[in-house]
């Protein structure tokens, strides 16, 4: 697929790609009178001056003439998304594959040496696509917080109370960025619009040397065998090994990205039906996007064969009838 054949979101809204929990995280987060403000001019006063200032000093900043594939790949993703702005790429020597997207004001986005060694152009197209989403997203302030509470977590771990607090908020700030992951995925997928390519990117990420070797459908079921097995021991395991993760677990991700491929949703914004942001309204879409988060977790635990998934949706839904059935009596009564 060649440039002139990709299509272009003007002015599309990060609300088009941003998974339902995402947003509804964001939602919260926002609401927050001056939260995000306090929390930007914090992290910029701190540490953006010197992130930028050691990203030029110890990496190759990406340009016409310095990686011209990956600046155009750089300035193509910003105009499929139609960013304000064109944010600087930097290179980084690290054998580690991996990408991220640091500052507030003018974000910045390092690829390491590893990752730009392992993709082709489309994969690469998809990372940095993917890097793009976190800043139309504005993700950046919300990760600044989850570094934050990393920080005051260790430091008041002599305290078993400040410490569990933390640890739970900690807990929920990994899982709003894991969903966040999930949301630029998709941001990765709009600017290459190549299914195929962004799954050869989690093949590679998850293990494989070449894709070639790996059978795509025997590697997707790998994420129903999870999702589906085990017993209650095996669904605590699972809680507890993606408690501190940042990211998704590989194989879940590459079949999360491959459902949202196939949908409805996709191919509607593929044919210029998606929000725009001029038309967002943050005080008006704050209440959808808590419904919508609420909606995408009963579908997972519904959807789940996982034990203690059934224990939650069970329990969810005793809840509920008994609350309805509740309200139903008091309005019987009046």
């Amino acid at each position: 697929m060649t440039t002139q054949d990709r299509v272009r979101f003007p002015r599309i809204s990060p609300r088009a790609y941003e998974h339902p929990v995402d947003r509804g995280a964001l939602a919260t987060l926002r609401a927050v009178p001056g939260f995000a403000q306090v929390l930007k001019a914090l992290a910029g006063a701190f540490s953006e001056r010197g992130l930028r200032l050691t990203a030029l000093a110890s990496a190759i900043r990406v340009g016409p003439t310095q990686y011209p594939v990956l600046d155009e790949l750089r300035t193509d993703c910003a105009a499929a998304l139609d960013l304000d702005g064109v944010p600087e790429l930097y290179v980084t020597r690290d054998p580690v594959a991996a990408a991220y997207t640091v500052g507030m004001d003018r974000p910045i986005i390092v690829l390491t040496t590893g990752l730009v060694e392992l993709l082709d152009t489309d994969g690469l197209r998809f990372a940095i696509g993917h890097e793009m989403g976190h800043v139309l997203s504005g993700h950046a302030v919300y990760r600044t917080m989850m570094m934050y509470v990393l920080n005051a977590q260790q430091s008041l771990s002599w305290n078993p109370l400040s410490a569990l607090g933390l640890r739970a908020i900690n807990a929920a700030l990994h899982e709003w960025y894991r969903k966040s992951e999930l949301s630029c995925d998709r941001a990765g997928l709009l600017c290459g619009q190549d299914p195929a390519a962004a799954l050869r990117v989690h093949v590679l990420l998850a293990g494989g040397l070449d894709p070639a070797e790996v059978d795509i459908p025997s590697f997707l079921r790998q994420a129903e065998e999870y999702t589906g097995s085990g017993d209650l021991r095996d669904s605590l395991h699972k809680l507890l090994a993606v408690e501190n993760m940042s990211h998704p677990l590989a194989v879940i991700r590459a079949a999360e990205l491959q459902k949202w491929a196939s949908s409805q949703e996709y191919r509607d914004i593929l044919a210029g039906t998606y929000p725009r942001r001029d038309d967002d309204a943050p005080t008006s879409t704050w209440r959808d996007d808590l419904a919508s988060a609420a909606r995408s977790y009963k579908e997972s635990f519904s959807e789940s064969t996982d034990p203690l998934a059934k224990v939650f949706s069970d329990v969810g839904s005793a809840i509920s009838g008994a609350a309805g059935r509740m309200r139903d009596k008091f309005r019987g009564e009046r």
